[in-house]
């Protein structure tokens, strides 16, 4: 899932003010999941915007929409005619998503009304937790299922680092050291052998350092 963080309204109030006709397009997963993008919180945003109208006398037309998903083409096609209508379009998906609808209507500017941050899980009611930095060259079975790129506050796949104090991260006493935690999956799973493993750097060829990746599966292409 991905997690994202809306924008401060002074930011996107700031953003708008060249136009008049807003569109706000919601994205009814991940960002719907973690409470910040979806049809909910597009009627908030909505709400808010159209009192700065009324107070500032701004003049703003706003209209609100959220589809199943922003990263599918399917889903934002229909949207043509209200693409056309609007000034602007304020998408509150990640950055996939916004950049996918830029994408399929390259003259309509289209800009973020939030900050896309991790990949992550529900941790519990609330709160979500960074699990994956999407990196493209998974060790998983090398740490037997903990990514010590995204837990470890200085991504070390061979560690822990010299700053590790009672399992925490020198870092904040608030975020788990990343080896201690792989550490210990590995002395309970009877696989404390693994801990000398070494782990070679990350291909330059399959990682996010190698520029835009892409994934094609010929037998689905039409």
């Amino acid at each position: 899932m991905i997690i994202a963080d809306r924008k401060p309204i002074n930011d996107i109030k700031e953003t708008l003010s060249p136009y008049k006709k807003i569109l706000l397009v919601g994205c009814g997963t991940c960002v719907s999941v973690c409470m910040t993008g979806g049809e909910k919180e597009v009627g908030i945003l909505a709400s808010e915007l159209r009192m700065v109208s009324e107070l500032d006398k701004k003049g703003w037309e706003i209209t609100e929409t959220t589809i199943q998903r922003q990263c599918d083409r399917e889903y934002i096609e229909p949207l043509r005619e209200q693409f056309e209508q609007a000034d602007i379009v304020m998408s509150m998906a990640c950055g996939v998503g916004i950049q996918y609808m830029a994408e399929i209507f390259p003259k309509q500017v289209v800009l973020p009304a939030i900050n896309t941050t991790f990949y992550g899980t529900t941790v519990k009611e609330g709160e979500w937790g960074e699990r994956c930095a999407g990196c493209g060259d998974c060790v998983l079975h090398l740490t037997l299922g903990i990514c010590p790129v995204a837990r470890c506050s200085k991504g070390l796949y061979n560690g822990p680092c010299g700053g590790t104090d009672l399992g925490k991260c020198e870092v904040s006493k608030e975020i788990d050291c990343a080896w201690y935690l792989i550490y210990n999956r590995m002395k309970d799973l009877g696989k404390l052998d693994m801990i000398g493993t070494f782990i070679p750097p990350r291909s330059w060829k399959s990682s996010l350092h190698g520029g835009p990746r892409k994934r094609v599966r010929e037998d689905l292409k039409k």
